[in-house]
């Protein structure tokens, strides 16, 4: 299937490894030319070499701290000028610390909404009238399975990601007959560096044993995330919008 994204101008990130990586080497694959950022420049230079070889569009990388509302702003701008216009922007940003929700802080609370809502959020607005001017675009927010159904070994993340729902589906209102679409991505379990590097030495044993309470009966890995953020930034994907879409392998049992 043709998704109709070649030749556009995709804005990743967040992107040097895990699903912000995923999400750009699948739009790179199809054709689109990206922009990612990330803190670290040596992974940065990495990772566009390896975007790059996919044998897409022109690629650029950009030194971005998400957390830097400023500098954020200054990449968004930077990119639609270096490229010509700004068609597709995937918001991504880290997660809070795991652990139960009844002994987190004020203080903690609101550092996980700094550092995984705000930084969306922003992003996107940033991105709203390059996308308007272009009259087309799409707008993927990186939510968690957390944001649709709590999970108790996350409770900083199971209360602050589902304002990103709330945000995009708002703002899908909004805009909507502008060409613009925005959707949210709610990943499940995926071998991910971050997850890994989470359970440290146990990780193999623990992804077996999340596994087993997934019904396809494995975690996710990086192509079955990019896929479906390639899908949802395609031209095929235009009456979908507003919307929140787990890709977890059908671990949350919500009907939500």
């Amino acid at each position: 299937m043709n998704l109709g994204i070649s030749g556009r101008v995709a804005l990743v990130a967040a992107a040097t490894s895990g699903l912000g990586f995923a999400a750009a080497r699948a739009l790179a694959a199809e054709g689109a030319q990206v922009s990612i950022c990330g803190r670290d420049q040596r992974r940065l230079a990495a990772a566009r070499g390896q975007i790059a070889a996919l044998g897409g569009g022109k690629v650029s990388a950009s030194a971005v701290d998400v957390r830097d509302s400023a500098a954020v702003a200054a990449w968004v701008d930077a990119t639609a000028a270096e490229f010509g216009e700004l068609h597709i922007v995937v918001a991504n940003s880290g997660g809070p610390a795991p652990g139960p929700v009844d002994v987190a802080t004020p203080a903690a609370f609101r550092q996980a909404y700094e550092a995984c809502v705000q930084p969306q959020i922003g992003l996107a607005l940033a991105a709203l009238p390059h996308l308007r001017a272009a009259g087309w675009g799409r707008i993927l927010m990186i939510a968690s399975e957390t944001a649709r159904q709590p999970i108790v070994g996350y409770g900083l993340s199971s209360t602050v990601r589902p304002a990103l729902l709330g945000f995009a589906r708002t703002l899908a209102h909004t805009i909507g007959g502008c060409g613009v679409t925005v959707n949210v991505l709610a990943p499940g379990y995926h071998r991910t560096p971050g997850l890994t590097s989470q359970f440290g030495e146990q990780s193999e044993f623990e992804l077996r044993r999340i596994a087993a309470g997934i019904p396809v009966g494995r975690v996710g890995c990086a192509e079955d995330f990019g896929a479906v953020a390639a899908f949802l930034a395609s031209e095929r994907a235009g009456f979908i919008t507003g919307t929140s879409l787990l890709v977890d392998g059908g671990a949350a049992r919500g009907t939500g």
